[in-house]
């Protein structure tokens, strides 16, 4: 365990360190205020934005090991993420219809059905309607 404080502590000097870096020309005054940049100062910058980067990513990967290291020892509890369920949409209750009721709707129904097939001038045969009086072409 103190091997990942070790390391997260250099880790962080080295953070320090390339931003340093990165501020010194400015704060030391090697560069002038209202010139383009020298080749001394684009060096140290850039060199600095390295060393920052890699020591943020080794101080970011030390605090998520210690993180580890303490989950695994019982010290610090992890959180469970909740899930936010949908909730149910109410559905609507289905409409009560008694069977009086199904027989008035379905009655003018029944009567044009019948009406149809009772037509004057029209004869069933073989389950399809003909007309009377008119020969059919075979």
């Amino acid at each position: 365990m103190i091997r990942k404080f070790v390391g997260a502590v250099v880790a962080a000097l080295a953070l320090m360190a390339g931003l340093w870096l990165m501020i010194a020309p400015f704060a030391l005054g090697t560069q002038p205020e209202n010139a383009d940049w020298t080749n001394p100062t684009t060096s140290e910058f850039f060199t600095g934005l390295g060393v920052a980067i890699v020591g943020l990513a080794g101080a970011l990967a030390f605090a998520a090991a210690i993180h580890e290291e303490l989950v695994v020892r019982g010290l610090v509890a992890v959180r469970q993420k909740k899930v936010a369920e949908p909730e149910p949409e109410p559905v609507a209750p289905a409409p009560q219809s008694s069977s009086a009721e199904l027989a008035t709707l379905l009655a003018p129904l029944v009567e044009a059905l019948r009406e149809d097939l009772n037509r004057p001038g029209e004869h069933r045969q073989n389950g399809k309607p003909t007309l009377v009086g008119v020969e059919e072409n075979r």
